[in-house]
């Protein structure tokens, strides 16, 4: 059965690869994976058929042959896990590629989105001055330990993972606030990511859908 994700009818970031399709597809790609996408309105994600399939009506969600997911983790878990190419042979090797799946999720990401939220939807409270240093502060703390860990491997490691698929896609939200930059070790390791032919079809098919002349 075909496998079907959902993603944004309009892109909020305009087609930059920051929506969290981009990381499914992603990891679709590596997967060599044929993959149909389901667009969606804002107005039709908060509708019962969406809800359905994602109960806090977000993107992306993922259906085949039966089954439905929502949550990019654990979506891209799973292609990792039934369709190969993107986890070690190795039992161990495997494991320490699915901590870094789940350290990008749940410890680098956080306050990543925390800066987010502070710069571009708090950017205008009489308080934000003093709040956007305080976060970009708690940004670096993560990043400074990745960097040693890092240290002048392509990936975290070994050979890319699902773990490398989804740190980068974390990290790339960090590229407009101009903190990546401070990190080359970090930059370098995105650029590799980005470089990838798997994420180059990945980003191109979600900008087709976003590009301008797709919205005349």
């Amino acid at each position: 059965m075909t496998i079907t994700i959902t993603a944004f009818e309009r892109s909020p970031d305009g087609g930059k690869g920051l929506a969290r399709d981009t990381r499914v597809r992603w990891a679709l790609e590596e997967a060599g994976l044929p993959y149909d996408v389901r667009l969606v309105s804002f107005r039709a994600m908060k509708e019962p058929a969406h809800l359905a399939l994602h109960p806090f009506g977000q993107i992306p969600t993922y259906e085949e042959d039966g089954l439905v997911l929502f949550e990019t983790g654990a979506i891209v878990f799973h292609i990792a896990t039934h369709h190969g190419a993107l986890l070690p042979r190795d039992d161990h090797a495997r494991a320490r590629a699915i901590t870094w799946l789940f350290a990008a999720l749940n410890t680098v990401e956080p306050p990543i989105l925390e800066l987010v939220t502070a710069r571009i939807f708090e950017g205008d409270k009489p308080w934000a001055k003093e709040r956007v240093p305080l976060v970009e502060e708690r940004v670096r703390d993560r990043l400074n330990p990745l960097v040693a860990r890092l240290g002048d491997a392509d990936w975290l490691d070994g050979d890319f993972s699902a773990g490398d698929l989804m740190m980068v896609s974390v990290l790339l939200r960090l590229r407009p606030s101009g903190i990546l930059d401070e990190f080359p070790t970090l930059a370098a390791y995105v650029a590799r990511g980005e470089a990838r032919p798997a994420y180059q079809r990945a980003f191109a098919a979600q900008l087709a859908i976003n590009a301008p002349a797709a919205h005349p």
